[in-house]
């Protein structure tokens, strides 16, 4: 158990660090478009994205480190 709060922990730890950071670049590289601004419609989303919330990231950390600990087990015998 301690093995995997510590691997949750840095795996939050990273995970805040890289959005944050990519946050940064995509800010400061970031040129507006006001043009397209302009002349979209009242429907149209502008700069949607997907993103997947940190719960469900914790979710596929954990399962990825059960499966690597359970190959690790097996390949040992």
């Amino acid at each position: 158990m301690k093995k995997y709060l510590i691997f949750i922990i840095s795996f939050v730890l990273l995970y805040v660090v890289f959005q944050i950071s990519s946050g940064l670049l995509l800010t400061a590289f970031y040129t507006p478009n006001f043009y397209a601004l302009s002349v979209s419609s009242q429907n149209e989303m502008i700069g949607e994205t997907i993103s997947i919330p940190l719960l469900a990231t914790l979710i596929i950390a954990t399962l990825a480190y059960f499966l690597s600990q359970k190959i690790f087990k097996t390949s040992k015998h």
